[in-house]
């Protein structure tokens, strides 16, 4: 069974700033990845690169064994984002923006509408369904970017730092949110994140970026157990000035 992403040997170039280094790493299909690293690591440029905002001229990135580069269309059929910037259409309801999302990717209405009664239902927004995405807090916009980005039906979803502005309810609602999709849907997910209390780290797979290079990647548990200490002080450790991996 291929991995639900690979990315081997990527690297990027801003001019003559290197933004990412031989980044490798790979998630399975199903499960809870968490791509950790300080601001201005590398996670935002690779998400570029998976989603295809930049093209990848370094490295080989692949989708359920679809390399992204030679058939993209396959590759980016698996794949679900909501990025850290905010894009739903405020004035538009919050079924609106679905029904949008849906007519992208060219769903038909008889199959269109029932999926948007399954990601609102699932994602706890039925009632909320005629509003302006405008009267809507936070966290509620950020469940509605989740259930517009699974529309489709999505294999893997990468998720760029989603609870950036949320307080902490907000954030522990949303967090548990899609560990449940996981647990019930059999979905992958990528979720960029610079908040070591965000990590699960029972059941999550790690993934540890910062200055453009993978310095740490396995399952939670077994990445601090080669560490010998918790998470906040591995990531200080691994994040520390001149700190090499």
């Amino acid at each position: 069974m291929s991995d639900a992403l690979a990315v081997e040997q990527v690297g990027h170039s801003y001019g003559r700033r290197r933004a990412l280094e031989g980044v490798s790493f790979a998630i399975p299909q199903g499960g809870f990845t968490a791509l950790l690293g300080p601001n201005g690591a590398g996670k935002s440029t690779l998400f570029s690169l998976i989603t295809r905002l930049f093209d990848c001229r370094e490295g080989r990135i692949s989708l359920f064994g679809h390399d992204l580069g030679k058939s993209p269309g396959q590759a980016l059929r698996q794949l679900g984002v909501v990025f850290q910037q905010p894009t739903l259409d405020l004035d538009l309801t919050v079924e609106q923006n679905l029904r949008y999302a849906a007519d992208l990717h060219g769903l038909p209405s008889r199959i269109a509408k029932p999926r948007i009664e399954r990601e609102l239902a699932r994602l706890e927004l039925l009632p909320r369904r005629k509003d302006k995405a405008r009267a809507l807090n936070g966290g509620h916009r950020r469940r509605v970017e989740i259930a517009r980005a699974l529309i489709h039906d999505p294999r893997l979803l990468l998720l760029d730092e989603p609870t950036v502005g949320l307080d902490v309810p907000a954030r522990k609602a949303l967090i548990t949110q899609v560990h449940s999709l996981c647990r019930q849907d059999g979905l992958a997910v990528l979720w960029a994140t610079h908040l070591v209390d965000e990590i699960d780290i029972d059941h999550d797979r790690l993934v540890v970026l910062d200055k453009g290079k993978v310095w740490a990647e396995g399952s939670a548990q077994d990445v601090l157990a080669a560490a010998g200490c918790g998470l906040g002080e591995l990531f200080s450790k691994l994040t520390e000035e001149g700190a090499a991996p």
